[in-house]
């Protein structure tokens, strides 16, 4: 079994294992919390049972998306796409983290701004601090190059791409 999953994966060094193990360590976490969002008047066997059908969802999803990717996205090995898959959500995860007490830096709360305005003003800071961390991130991950070619494209998409050509 484990044999056809490494075939399947193209995974040719018992370390690159790391990576689908750390996807489905993700997916179970998240299928958690979800499950947690709404059961948490219930008992844990409730709780337990909705995350198991939320991380089947999630699984198939995930590998329905990466059926669409695959060719779109080019990487040498198919476990690289999920090792990207990490990255992306490590990045969304911590621009927020890191969004909020520069917010709080700042001296922007919502208690002293319109709140339209807080959340616009949030959002802006989010995006900015993403696209650094999506490339930091990448590096750490072993993909800067895949990662830096994504920045630039979405920097063009957002009409600054004079600044990096």
């Amino acid at each position: 079994m484990l044999k056809n999953f490494k075939s399947n994966w193209d995974i040719h060094q018992n370390w690159q294992l790391l990576f689908p193990f750390l996807g489905i360590i993700g997916l179970l976490y998240s299928a958690y919390k979800l499950a947690l969002l709404f059961t948490k008047a219930y008992a844990l066997y409730i709780t337990i049972v909705l995350a198991v059908i939320i991380f089947i969802f999630l699984l198939k999803l995930t590998l329905f998306i990466f059926k669409k990717l695959e060719h779109k996205w080019i990487v040498n090995h198919r476990w690289e796409m999920i090792r990207i898959f990490i990255v992306f959500a490590v990045t969304g995860s911590s621009s927020m983290f890191v969004g909020r007490p520069i917010m709080k830096l700042i001296g922007i709360t919502k208690e002293n701004l319109n709140p339209i305005l807080y959340w616009v003003l949030f959002i802006i800071i989010g995006l900015v601090f993403y696209q650094i961390l999506l490339v930091a991130f990448g590096w750490l991950f072993g993909q800067f190059k895949f990662f830096w070619e994504f920045e630039k494209k979405m920097l063009r998409r957002f009409g600054l791409g004079k600044f990096i050509d």
